[in-house]
């Protein structure tokens, strides 16, 4: 009998302790609070890839939130200006922002390091040094002083080299040439006579179809046939060697962010993971299609001449010893950062580099 009575008790128990736990799940939804951001893209919509990256976040955080948690894209010049970005979130004026980060080389040209340095990392090894490497303690060090907090969030792949109205044979093709380049690249190319502008996306096509520019460079082949340069410039180089990888982030004002549950920072982190692997994936699945297009449709294909590409490379180097020899934050990152690209490269030199090499010529062969 007391065995029979302990039974049922204890049945009794379980289906109250299984009670409970069915009434604190909804307790605990309901004691989520609810969160309207505002976000801000230097990127404007026609641009689905790279715009789409703030849309990205914005879907995976109300998914993950059942709608409690909710951001707002802005394409650019909806709320600011697309290279405003990084002020209106330190300001507070949005929560945040999806951006390029050498747009605001001009305050500092440690926000290279977040985005691209010329001859610098590609994808695979700016993403290990970012996560693995200590880049993103690095880069979160130096964001402290904007208020801001950064994440990675998106990636482009190495980019291509630009249009230009006239082809370009030497170094001394490119004296005088007034060219749209973002970022720490302008100050290179200007050693080699180019004149560098900075330019925002949308506004490309009309400075160059009007002769404002001479030459212009955005990512590649899909979004560049978006953009019709191929209708206002014939000559179409490669490689963009000041963009072997470029890296978008999200901005999140620093204020905003502590105010977060801890259960919607690592939601936040995470929709900011899956905007970088789907960005890098979308390109590199519609790049090679928009390629054959452009070149089909009388796009003129030309690599850099080798000529252009060491002096650009000496020039780059020699760049960065300048400024860290005036500028203490970017010496301090500086020094991490070129030891772990020189192993990274010894690294890519025996297995990434010597496999991609053969394949490739023996894909060219079967062709």
């Amino acid at each position: 009998m007391e065995r029979r009575s302990f039974i049922k008790t204890a049945g009794l128990g379980a289906i109250a302790t299984a009670g409970a736990g069915t009434v604190a799940a909804p307790a605990i939804a309901q004691s989520a609070p609810e969160i309207q951001w505002r976000l801000a893209s230097s990127f404007p919509k026609s641009l689905d890839t790279i715009y789409g990256g703030a849309d990205t976040i914005a879907r995976h955080v109300a998914e993950a939130t059942d709608g409690k948690f909710q951001i707002r894209p802005y394409a650019a010049g909806e709320i600011v200006p697309g290279l405003q970005v990084l002020d209106a979130v330190q300001n507070g004026t949005i929560q945040a922002g999806h951006t390029a980060s050498y747009y605001y080389v001009g305050k500092d040209p440690t926000f290279a390091f977040d985005a691209t340095v010329p001859f610098g990392m590609n994808t695979r090894q700016l993403m290990a040094w970012m996560y693995g490497g200590g880049g993103i303690d690095a880069m979160r060090d130096f964001f402290k002083d904007y208020n801001i907090v950064q994440f990675p969030a998106g990636h482009t792949g190495t980019q291509m080299g630009g249009w230009f109205r006239k082809e370009i044979k030497t170094v001394a093709d490119l004296s005088g040439v007034k060219m749209r380049i973002a970022g720490i690249a302008g100050q290179i190319l200007s050693k080699l006579g180019v004149v560098p502008q900075q330019i925002a996306g949308g506004d490309i096509y009309p400075a160059l179809e009007k002769g404002t520019i001479d030459a212009a460079e955005w990512i590649g082949p899909y979004d560049d046939e978006k953009l019709g340069f191929n209708k206002v410039a014939q000559y179409y180089y490669y490689p963009g060697f000041w963009e072997g990888g470029l890296q978008l982030s999200l901005y999140v004002n620093k204020q905003e962010w502590e105010k977060l549950p801890k259960t919607y920072q690592a939601i936040l982190r995470d929709a900011s993971n899956v905007a970088t692997t789907s960005m890098l994936a979308k390109y590199d699945v519609e790049n090679p299609k928009a390629l054959k297009r452009l070149v089909g449709g009388g796009a003129q294909l030309r690599p850099f001449p080798r000529e252009v590409m060491e002096a650009a490379h000496k020039a780059a180097f020699e760049l960065y010893d300048e400024i860290a020899a005036t500028n203490p934050r970017f010496k301090k990152i500086y020094e991490g950062w070129k030891p772990f690209l020189d192993e990274q490269h010894l690294w890519t030199r025996v297995a990434e580099f010597t496999y991609d090499q053969f394949v490739l010529a023996a894909s060219a062969r079967r062709r």
